[in-house]
């Protein structure tokens, strides 16, 4: 069963400190909306089953999610 992907986990923050530093940081904000935009499109993309997705059009998906998650992690960076 597909699950959302737990991004604070995978950038070793808090959900706590990315909020705070979102707050501060509009492209950040921008970004981490984004990313959530892209989970959820690949979460149902996973789970749809009558008009599922072509496995290329999932790994687009996919690519794309990780594409927003890597600018996150250089907004990150750039702002430390």
């Amino acid at each position: 069963m597909p699950v959302t992907h737990d991004l604070y986990q995978d950038l070793r923050c808090t959900k706590e400190e990315i909020q705070q530093k979102r707050t501060k940081d509009p492209l950040l904000d921008s970004l981490l909306n984004k990313y959530s935009q892209a989970d959820a499109d690949v979460v149902k993309a996973e789970t749809a089953t009558s008009d599922a997705p072509s496995d290329d059009a999932l790994k687009k998906l996919k690519e794309k999610r990780l594409q927003v998650k890597d600018k996150i992690v250089q907004q990150l960076q750039a702002s430390s």
